[in-house]
């Protein structure tokens, strides 16, 4: 089929159609700048780039519909190797490369924290990930003409308990990987309309169930080449602009070192700024206050609460100015209503000050290796050792994962061959190497913007783009006069990971049209990814499990209906917990991975190239990998650990966050495999 006059001619046409499409990007992006100087008001571009957009993609949704279930789960088998890699990553580049990374890079460096692995390490660890796709998985199962990864374990080991823990694990990591890209969507759709984050969540997921309910794969492959375009025109168009601006240069990946020294002595002053200590010093004073707050958290409730009752009626009873009146209401409204949530409360506030206090606001010099020293204190070669090992873990997390995410693997079903296979990873690579070699260059570009041009202003002539992001969401950014001098210190000022890329175009000084576009391509970062989970939970759920544990004699067009209701239905679900901000973007993300890479990695490789894998000993070493992992990270959970009467703070291995559990999980699981299966295989030739 690969090499048939047909298949040529289809290729041709494809090409034709890609040329097309970028050139109407490229019409729609011009005259969007010209309307933009002609005096088309910002709140009207926003919408139109947000509507444009999502109708495009709902447009190739309904062009692509199809209830035939070769096309409706694997697009017919038919994709060429460039337009698969287009369409992997896409669907790799999800809100957490796209939104997330640069943001930290920005705040945790290269190296990271004893707390938090470095930005440095998403980078290696999801890149490196797609060496182990290439070499290990993709090739294996594009050999099987199967449909669902799940349906390998089936295949290979036979018996329901595999498939069925494949596909609980499937939905499992995946649903956590899908209320990520659906908070992102929220954010951008918010930030592109003005309206309350719910409201922009609901208006993207129009969007996701345009493109992936009527289509499945078919529709989705060909709108994630669409939304792999915007995405890396989105990218690489500011972090070009803001290298030109600041280096002259637009090859921003080539030159940005430059700009590494010019941090590095900017943050020497910040060291020595008596301004900055004494930001810190009030940040220290703050979680010594908490700290107290926190002995006796009942009474403390009582006594702030009856104060500020206090002034409320005071001031009401002097006549005083409205303003003052409506900002004590307003202090004595934010008290914790109950004594469990001002704890949880003052906890995490107490933390933040703590770290705060520290110098650069909490944050390590960029280009530091990892944090403490280990050659310095005792204190600092252990903060040395946490860092490191958080990094090494996580790296782990992320490669391994990449090679067992059911959604990113089913990609690699798509292809007519398994050569095809192996050439599309190989061009899923190069596609995604060229965002993220620009990823640290636009943490960097960035972090010199800020260092030099927005601290050290007054409060009263701030950026316009902070007080808009504030009001969006305080935890994206937080400013106040912490020292009362009127002038901006960097410890003033909390930049949340999600907001780097999204603010980068007003940093920068661009026209909005390129904050339009970025938003959009935040937007199709994340609704790329979010068709493909989407598609892989219902199909987990309906393929996988009711079609072999409820009713058996489903024709395969009611398994495509019945899918389609189930991806409808999970995007419901997933849009709600969204809804309540979990957790940041990259967390959120990292997490699935570690699920991800517990529950299938150890079982698919033994499977693949050691003969002598039983069934048994793969669904044992599923089932205690993936325990292990769920473990650790619920241990760690304040939540799991206040509802169960557990001590604050963190039951850490080795140092190592919750986060990386899967550098726990994984090894357990090949070790539990290769025992059981040796074990077995002793029983049945005997001594």
């Amino acid at each position: 089929m690969a090499d048939s006059p047909a298949y040529a001619a289809y290729k041709r046409r494809l090409h034709r159609i890609l040329a097309f499409y970028i050139l109407a990007l490229i019409a729609f992006l011009l005259l969007m700048a010209w309307a933009e100087q002609s005096g088309l008001s910002r709140r009207w571009l926003g919408p139109i780039f947000l509507f444009s957009t999502v109708m495009m993609y709902g447009g190739i949704g309904i062009y692509g519909r199809t209830a035939d279930p070769e096309e409706y789960y694997v697009a017919g088998r038919r994709i060429p190797p460039v337009y698969n890699g287009m369409a992997a990553a896409a669907d790799w580049m999800s809100a957490a490369s796209f939104i997330s990374l640069a943001g930290g890079l920005y705040l945790q460096g290269f190296g990271g924290t004893e707390l938090q692995a470095g930005g440095l390490a998403f980078v290696l660890g999801w890149t490196g990930g797609f060496c182990l796709v290439a070499l290990l998985i993709a090739p294996h199962l594009r050999k099987l003409n199967l449909y669902t990864v799940p349906d390998y374990f089936k295949e290979r080991f036979g018996g329901r308990w595999p498939r069925r823990i494949a596909a609980f694990s499937a939905v499992l990591c995946s649903f956590t990987y899908v209320v990520a890209q659906i908070y992102g969507i929220g954010l951008v759709a918010s930030r592109l309309t003005g309206v309350q984050f719910e409201i922009g969540i609901m208006l993207g997921l129009g969007g996701v169930v345009l493109c992936s309910f009527l289509g499945g794969m078919r529709a989705i492959t060909w709108t994630q080449v669409a939304q792999y375009i915007i995405l890396l025109m989105a990218f690489l168009i500011p972090v070009s602009w803001l290298a030109y601006k600041q280096l002259g240069n637009p090859l921003a990946p080539l030159v940005y070192g430059e700009q590494l020294e010019k941090i590095a002595k900017l943050e020497t002053e910040l060291l020595a700024s008596p301004a900055e200590k004494q930001v810190q010093d009030e940040f220290a004073r703050r979680a010594r206050e908490y700290a107290v707050w926190l002995r006796d958290v009942e009474g403390t409730l009582k006594r702030e609460r009856a104060a500020k009752q206090e002034r409320v009626r005071t001031l009401k009873s002097q006549n005083a100015d409205m303003e003052l009146v409506i900002a004590a209401t307003r202090e004595l409204a934010a008290l914790p209503p109950y004594v469990a949530t001002a704890r949880e409360r003052w906890t995490r506030a107490m933390q933040e000050s703590e770290e705060r206090s520290r110098p650069l606001g909490g944050l390590l010099p960029h280009s530091q290796a990892f944090a403490g020293d280990p050659h310095g204190t005792s204190a600092e070669q252990e903060a040395f050792h946490a860092s490191r090992a958080n990094f090494l873990a996580l790296m782990f997390c992320l490669m391994v994962g990449t090679a067992g995410l059911p959604h990113l693997l089913t990609r690699y079903y798509t292809t007519p061959s398994v050569a095809t296979a192996r050439s599309s990873v190989a061009w899923s690579l190069f596609f995604i190497t060229l965002l993220y070699l620009s990823a640290p260059a636009l943490a960097v570009l960035v972090k010199y913007e800020v260092m030099q041009n927005v601290v050290g202003s007054s409060f009263d002539a701030l950026p316009p783009w902070i007080a808009q992001w504030s009001r969006l969401d305080g935890s994206l950014i937080s400013v106040s006069d912490v020292n009362g001098d009127g002038i901006l210190q960097f410890s003033e000022l909390r930049l949340g990971a999600d907001v780097i890329m999204l603010a980068t175009p007003e940093l920068g000084g661009m026209p909005y049209v390129v904050s339009g576009l970025v938003a959009a391509g935040g937007l199709a970062a994340a609704l790329s990814t979010a068709d493909g989970l989407l598609l892989t939970i219902s199909n987990s759920l309906v393929r996988d499990t009711y079609c072999h544990e409820v009713k058996r004699n489903v024709t395969p067009e009611q398994r495509v209906i019945l899918s389609k209701f189930a991806l409808l239905s999970v995007a419901t679900l997933a849009a709600f917990v969204a809804a309540l901000k979990p957790a940041e973007i990259l967390p959120l993300v990292a997490s699935s991975f570690s699920l991800a890479a517990s529950a299938f990695v150890p079982a698919m490789i033994m499977g693949i190239f050691w003969s002598r894998t039983t069934g048994s000993a793969a669904v044992a070493g599923m089932l205690v990998g993936l325990g292990t992992t769920v473990l650790y990270m619920m241990i760690n959970s304040p939540g799991v650990r206040e509802f169960f009467g557990a001590p604050a703070g963190q039951n850490l291995w080795f140092g190592i966050q919750p986060l990386s559990a899967g550098v726990f999980g994984v090894p357990v699981g090949f070790a539990v495999i290769a025992i059981l299966s040796l074990l077995q295989r002793h029983r049945v030739t005997g001594p």
